[in-house]
């Protein structure tokens, strides 16, 4: 479905590993935070694709 996000695929979706939990290190209101935490958060603003090749793609 298009619109849809997935947080454990985005750039800002984090790892503690002191806390050991997953995170995201953007600045979300409560709202947001509510709907991050309930993962009904589809059309995430702040979405970034975990894209490794995305620096290769640019030299070429």
């Amino acid at each position: 479905m298009p619109g849809k996000t997935n947080c454990e695929s985005c750039n800002n979706f984090c790892y503690d590993e002191i806390e050991d939990y997953y995170y995201c290190s953007m600045n979300l209101d409560e709202d947001e935070y509510i709907k991050f935490l309930s993962a009904s958060y589809y059309d995430c603003p702040y979405y970034e694709p975990d894209d490794e090749y995305k620096i290769v793609r640019k030299q070429n």
